[in-house]
């Protein structure tokens, strides 16, 4: 056993160095919060802790009506999902010209990838492993919603899940903390501005990390479903991309919906105080997940107005819908269950927030309705999302060079996500204005011109079952159920494919098939596709599958059998172009695959990060009795976490070390020389892996320290270096202390994270 005499630092002084700013140091913002809420009723405290949904977008179960006498009499501290800044400019005036403190309103909504100008799917955002393009993204939703009258976005999303029958991994990173943590602080650069310089123009907004904490962790991969995992996992796998957030400077925190340690996130004390506050210096303010108050009382700890008191206590500064603050705090006060000084704490929480965002200063700051109308939606975002979508798509196969396509002939386009334009931006585009997105056969076209001969045919619905169609297709993402038979939709397309010179199958999930309360048991491509599938590669014609899914799915048949396989995923309001793009040559796919892709639902969780057993199956190996394995399938992915094709191919020096000792204040310097052998352009995501050998707790088989995108020439060579110091090696030993130990260290860098090119080194 290694013995930790290096760099050892216990949880909570960890975090509090590391993290966050210091809360509350405006000695301005201070004293003009002091002074307002010393003329504030408790009736006003508790009112800035409520936040009512209205609007015409819901997004829960609940719906609540707001009136305008609420708002005049200090019942409310914000509201969401109302947009539209006239809308939201007549409200913020009620509440600061005819309330008695003219306390504005703070706006939010779940903008998650893009407003009305929409950006892939998180998981495929995450796919182009480009922090520029990451943090670009996020503030052209920030200039988009705040020209619209928002201020707060319900984003980023950074649960960490290596389920993908979890609908929300579409919502999310993928599977690993280390890039999760990258791209949440690209997203809340985006969103707010970088520390220092947040919220200094009215083209930011605040952010909100969520779901805090553990969600992407529910049994089964089903919402809403308990989480019970150990902390040591918790904080060396699942906590670095919230407390990634914090770092950041972010300004809320949502509440999970998950227990811990069998207490629900929303009234746990542990999560919300000791761990977010106390040990990483959160200073923002914590709100609940749509009705997460008044759902803890289902989760059977108490009432609902004991699970509201326990909420507040616990560290919820705003109840979201269900109004268990506002109900049952002057109970509380009462009879001592809840102290002046707790609820006098959420409130400043909420009016620093106000003023950091400058409502104070300029209530209608968002909701400039001549500025929307030239930000919101406009050429030049349209350009970036198309490009930032393309590099999002991942090339998962290409045998015989058949992609990309030639620029002529007669292409047929076959496929039930061929021919809809409300499926293309994805799930979470709430703000989407679905009558003004392309269709991707109307895509193809436009970006073709007469150049190429484009041919359409559905052939099949979405799935041969009518009711698993409908709860797949809502929030207006109706894919039109043919009514035709299924042999008829089949031999419709059999005979518009023996038209072609090739043929491209649009298919996979609807849009709605992943996301919230959508998860899946069988996560393979539906039945009714499958057989189109299979009728078209039976046709001996050349067959593209473009694969439309919101999370990893079940592939290993259609791998096998489908020359190309890309991977679009739902690529945004850009898609059809962008998904021209790439198949005919435009642009080189550069994406990488951040979750894995098993090859059958039973070999999940499957990730890259796992540990050695004492019984590890043997490299290449299938069954072998008494090892860690199964009788019907091996145990590796499909495509493994990192993976992605391109149509050039890279080349990979062996990794040089500046050095084979470390010393715990020392750094070294890791290296490859990577070259472009094909005949494009192309960019390759150079991807470092680093193994702890022998540690006093089991450690990860590998885990991703470090990643560089590069753009190389055809006969390029650039050398890519990454640093390593005593940060990279730390984790949460047993004791929970977080420490680098001593000892023999692997290196690993390529293309993905399978790669075999290692060195290594001592930290000593």
């Amino acid at each position: 056993m290694k013995t930790r005499t290096i760099i050892t630092t216990f949880l909570a002084a960890a975090a509090l160095c590391a993290c966050g700013g210091p809360k509350s140091s405006d000695s301005k913002m201070d004293k003009f919060v002091s002074d307002l809420m010393s003329k504030m009723t408790l009736e006003e405290k508790i009112g800035q802790l409520n936040l009512p949904a209205t609007g015409e977008i819901v997004t829960g179960e609940a719906k609540s009506s707001v009136g305008a006498e609420r708002i005049k009499a200090g019942e409310i501290g914000g509201l969401f999902n109302l947009k539209g800044a006239d809308k939201i400019r007549e409200i913020q005036r009620i509440a600061v010209e005819e309330s008695r403190l003219g306390i504005p309103l703070i706006f939010g909504m779940d903008v998650i990838h893009g407003y009305e100008t929409v950006f892939p799917i998180p998981l495929g955002l995450s796919c182009s492993w480009d922090m520029e393009a990451v943090e670009e993204s996020a503030r052209i939703a920030a200039a988009e919603a705040s020209a619209d009258g928002i201020s707060w976005t319900f984003s980023p999303m950074v649960d960490i899940s290596r389920d993908p029958r979890w609908g929300r991994v579409s919502e999310g990173n993928g599977e690993d903390p280390f890039l999760g943590s990258q791209i949440a602080k690209a997203m809340i650069y985006g969103y707010q501005g970088r520390p220092g310089h947040q919220f200094e123009t009215g083209e930011q907004i605040m952010a909100c990390v969520k779901h805090f904490a553990l969600y992407g962790g529910a049994e089964a991969g089903r919402d809403y479903n308990t989480v019970d995992m150990s902390r040591q996992r918790m904080f060396n796998d699942y906590m670095p991309p919230y407390k990634a957030a914090v770092e950041a400077g972010v300004g809320s925190a949502m509440a999970s919906f998950n227990e811990i340690d069998g207490v629900p996130a929303t009234g746990n004390k542990w999560l919300l105080t000791d761990v977010l506050r106390d040990q990483w210096g959160f200073g923002g303010f914590v709100v609940t997940d749509y009705t997460g108050i008044s759902e803890m009382e289902v989760h059977g700890i108490g009432t609902f107005e004991e699970v509201s008191k326990r909420a507040l206590n616990a560290g919820v500064d705003m109840d979201m819908v269900s109004e268990g603050l506002f109900t049952y705090i002057k109970g509380g006060l009462k009879d001592g269950s809840i102290s002046m000084k707790t609820v006098d704490a959420a409130c400043r929480r909420i009016l620093e927030a106000k003023y950091k965002l400058g409502l104070f200063e300029d209530p209608y700051k968002y909701c400039d309705v001549e500025k929307a109308a030239k930000v919101v939606y406009n050429d030049e975002h349209r350009a970036v999302a198309r490009r930032i979508a393309s590099e999002s798509f991942v090339l998962l196969k290409n045998e015989g060079g058949l992609l990309p396509l030639q620029k002529k002939g007669t292409v047929a386009l076959i496929g039930p996500l061929a021919n809809t334009a409300a499926n293309m931006p994805g799930t979470w585009s709430v703000a989407a204005q679905h009558d003004r997105t392309t269709t991707f056969l109307d895509g193809m076209k436009e970006t073709l011109g007469d150049k190429v001969t484009v041919l359409y045919a559905k052939g099949s619905n979405l799935t041969k079952d009518y009711d698993l169609e409908m709860r797949s297709t809502m929030f207006g993402r109706e894919l039109g159920r043919d009514e035709r038979s299924d042999a008829q939709l089949l031999s419709e397309a059999l005979s518009v494919a023996r038209r072609a010179d090739v043929i491209i199958a649009a298919l996979g999930e609807s849009s709605e098939m992943s996301g919230e309360s959508s998860s899946r048991s069988d996560i393979s491509i539906p039945d009714v596709q499958k057989n189109l599938l299979d009728a078209l590669l039976a046709t001996g014609k050349p067959v593209v599958l473009v694969l439309f899914n919101g999370r990893p799915l079940t592939i290993e048949e259609e791998a096998a059998k489908v020359p190309a396989i890309l991977d679009v995923w739902f690529g945004g309001t850009e898609t059809a172009y962008a998904a021209t793009d790439v198949l005919f040559g435009d642009v080189n796919p550069s994406g990488k695959l951040t979750m894995t892709f098993p090859k059958n639902v039973g070999q999940i969780p499957l990730f890259y990060a796992h540990k050695s057993t004492g019984r590890t199956l043997g490299e290449g190996e299938w069954f072998t009795k008494f090892r860690s394995c199964y009788l019907d399938v091996d145990n590796d992915a499909l495509y493994p976490f990192g993976y992605g094709l391109s149509y050039t191919t890279f080349s990979y020096s062996p990794v040089a070390l500046s050095s084979t000792e470390m010393t715990a204040n020392g750094k070294i310097k890791a290296s490859v020389e990577v070259t472009n052998t094909g005949a494009v352009a192309g960019k390759e995501v150079v991807q470092m892996y680093i193994r702890d050998v022998v540690g006093s707790s089991t450690r990860p088989v590998r885990e991703l320290k470090g990643f560089k995108k590069i753009l190389l020439q055809p006969g390029e060579t650039q050398t890519v270096e990454f640093e390593i110091d005593v940060e990279l090696l730390k984790f949460y030993d047993f004791d929970m202390n977080y420490v680098a130990e001593p000892g023999e260290f692997k290196v690993f860098i390529g293309g993905d994270s399978k790669t075999k090119n290692e060195a290594s080194f001592n930290l000593s």
